[in-house]
């Protein structure tokens, strides 16, 4: 079973990666680093919250775990 705190860390990690990664693209579509990073840091803000609803969520099911 996965801690809160390892659930946390996973997700904030994740997101990091995404920010770099979405502030880049936006960047690059917008041509604008004030756009592509307002852009850039809601997708994070949303993302980071929709990810540790479904990892939480994901630690309730059963379905498919093998216990030791």
């Amino acid at each position: 079973m996965e801690t809160r705190a390892r659930t946390l860390v996973k997700a904030l990690v994740w997101n990091v990666i995404g920010l770099i990664t979405m502030s880049l693209v936006g960047l690059i579509l917008t041509g604008s680093v004030v756009v592509g990073g307002a852009l850039a840091a809601v997708n994070t803000a949303v993302g980071l919250a929709m990810y540790l609803i479904y990892e939480r969520v994901w630690t309730r099911i059963h379905w498919g775990r093998h216990h030791a």
